[in-house]
């Protein structure tokens, strides 16, 4: 089954200069539960085409299908609560709210969707990624290495149909890295999860079951 689709999928943005083509005639298809690793040189449209993929963005040319739902047709509103229901994200970056523990970070997607086993589902996902003693820590209180379970934790925690992570490694030493990998790929395999990572990591990209190379905007 496939879980995400697109046909020459593009993206043109202004410039003073013209126009500039940041991604062009983008097809593909993704099956439930595949790993995919999208690579290329810095400026090759990794993270305009994920993206583009998750509905973060909206396309110049062609489109893009999650469960057959066509992004373009929706409005922001519905790509949102696409989202909400079937995709979760990790980034470099962590994205955490610094003014809530890591119990209460993980907790809000599934307060969000009014979930009364929120707290419950969260410190059960804490735990699989080994922070059960660290919940009522603030961001703050946290290693980088520990920061980036807790936005593991939270993008599983409603069990997405897809996860989406960005650069996932990119702030860690290789030892960190290696330990979010192996949860990566260990939730994704549990869950049966569609996983998509923009990543320079060569041994993360070898990891997944599909390379997808960009260079200058096309995928080759």
């Amino acid at each position: 089954m496939n879980i995400i689709e697109t046909e020459n999928l593009g993206k043109t943005v202004p410039t003073s200069d013209g126009p500039l083509c940041i991604l062009s005639s983008v097809t593909l298809t993704i099956k439930l539960a595949e790993s995919i690793a999208i690579v290329g040189a810095s400026g090759s449209g990794k993270s305009t085409l994920l993206g583009l993929l998750a509905g973060l963005d909206t396309p110049t040319e062609g489109f893009a299908k999650i469960k057959g739902n066509n992004l373009s047709t929706l409005t922001e509103d519905g790509r949102a609560e696409l989202r909400n229901r079937l995709v979760g994200f990790v980034f470099q970056s962590f994205q955490l709210l610094p003014g809530l523990t890591a119990l209460e970070n993980v907790m809000l997607p599934l307060e969000l969707r009014g979930d009364s086993q929120a707290k419950t589902k969260a410190e059960a996902l804490l735990d699989r990624v080994g922070l059960s003693h660290r919940i009522t820590h603030t961001p703050m209180k946290l290693s980088g290495g520990e920061q980036q379970r807790v936005a593991l934790a939270r993008a599983f925690v409603t069990e997405p149909a897809i996860l989406f992570a960005d650069e996932p490694t990119g702030n860690l030493d290789s030892k960190t890295g290696d330990h979010i990998i192996e949860l990566l790929f260990e939730l994704n395999q549990e869950k049966q999860t569609t996983l998509i990572l923009v990543t320079h990591d060569n041994a993360l990209a070898t990891r997944c079951q599909r390379t997808i190379k960009l260079e200058a905007g096309k995928m080759l």
